[in-house]
């Protein structure tokens, strides 16, 4: 064994955070998301946008039309919107999607489209220890398309299990 070597192993430093690893972010998870798979993508998500291009709503879906942080370009995403309360919102139950990275970026600022109809939004991202009872609400509506992603957590668990769960979905309120 080097000298240097058995220095380092018999005496390590006083201090551990004066070596910090060489990329503090590969200590970090990543941001939860499931990405849709080759059917979603080229089926499912194109006869949505079809249908609500069309001006048919399939329980409150819309076109979101929101500007990508990095080429500038419009892109259109089928959503499910959400009315709870006298508000609206918008789930993400992939995770950290593009939308919601793009919407974010943007400072909320986006599109619902429903047939020729356009309506300019803000999006507000709701904080964590608000979202469990838009979850909730969203699950009883959309939980047929979208109870697989929110790993076995459903409209009827308990509140500790909604609170794990909430950090891995955003929610945005719109206006």
């Amino acid at each position: 064994m080097s000298t240097t070597l058995e220095t380092m192993l018999t005496n390590p430093p006083a201090n551990p955070a004066a070596n910090p690893p060489a990329n503090p972010a590969a200590n970090t998870p990543a941001p939860h998301y499931l990405r849709p798979d080759w059917f979603t993508r080229n089926v499912a998500n194109r006869v949505l946008r079809g249908l609500t291009g069309l001006g048919l709503s399939v329980r409150g879906s819309r076109i979101l039309e929101h500007r990508g942080r990095k080429t500038g370009a419009l892109h259109r995403t089928p959503v499910n919107l959400l009315l709870l309360d006298g508000t609206e919102y918008l789930v993400a139950p992939r995770g950290e999607t593009q939308w919601v990275r793009n919407v974010r970026h943007s400072g909320g600022r986006c599109v619902l489209i429903l047939g020729r109809r356009r309506r300019q939004c803000t999006a507000r991202e709701v904080p964590l220890d608000e979202r469990v009872p838009v979850l909730r609400a969203y699950l009883r509506k959309w939980g047929f398309e979208t109870k697989l992603f929110f790993d076995g957590v459903s409209a009827d668990s308990s509140d500790a299990e909604w609170e794990v769960a909430a950090a891995r979905h955003p929610v945005f309120a719109l206006a």
